[in-house]
């Protein structure tokens, strides 16, 4: 839809950017299809079943998740700071089925207002923000008390060999990958930042043999308390 969001975007905020060229333009196209192919949307649609409200999506990449998002979505605030992914976003958002804008922004300084969004969406990017802390603790502001943080990330392996190994490749991995993080605890730092976890699936999601270092993830939802919980 064509539609822009209601005031939720603070437009004084700084409105970051940054450029991953190869990731962006080389490997994340190849490394979509790839996922896609492998049936990721099946877990992108169980991320944002239920969905009502406004909500705010943490680095929305190339706009992949719009066309899941259910019409009981009244708006959608897309942050994105990488130029290219952002520029692929802008294009899935005027074809979504909900109103969406996507704007640039940085994960430790969201351009958004305190409390104004039902819902945040963390769909494979706390991997990637340089402080994860940093990142959570600025969507524990955005969404409302009582409001539902959804997540979808894949985390550091529980087996000792492939945690090993993770370590190993993660300064590598993390240049190739625009940032990407192997050896990432994420649903312990969700809870640091203040949320309490409602439902966590672990699950592994293999593409192929390379990627399987990669391939543990969590799918759930938390939440900021203090207030009412979204019908």
């Amino acid at each position: 839809m064509s539609e822009q969001p209601g005031s939720g975007y603070a437009s004084s905020a700084p409105s970051g950017t940054c450029e991953h060229p190869l990731f962006s333009r080389f490997l994340h196209p190849r490394l979509s299809a790839k996922a896609k192919a492998k049936g990721e949307d099946q877990y992108r649609r169980l991320l944002l079943e239920g969905l009502s409200g406004r909500v705010i999506e943490l680095g929305a990449g190339d706009g992949a998740n719009f066309e899941h998002y259910p019409e009981s979505v009244s708006e959608v605030l897309a942050v994105e700071p990488e130029n290219h992914m952002r520029a692929l976003a802008e294009k899935k958002a005027s074809e979504a089925p909900v109103p969406i804008r996507v704007v640039a922004g940085l994960a430790d300084a969201l351009p958004a207002e305190d409390g104004y969004f039902d819902v945040g969406i963390a769909c494979l990017v706390l991997c990637s923000v340089p402080d994860q802390a940093v990142a959570l603790l600025e969507l524990y502001r955005v969404i409302r008390p009582g409001g539902e943080l959804r997540f979808f990330e894949h985390v550091r392996d529980e087996r000792p060999v492939l945690r090993a190994l993770q370590g190993a490749a993660d300064p590598v991995w993390s240049r190739m990958g625009g940032g990407c993080h192997l050896t990432r605890e994420t649903q312990d730092a969700i809870t640091a930042a203040g949320f309490q976890i409602e439902r966590s699936e672990r699950l592994r999601f293999r593409m192929g043999v390379i990627e399987s270092i990669a391939e543990t993830h969590i799918l759930g939802s938390a939440r900021r308390p203090g207030g009412p919980a979204q019908a």
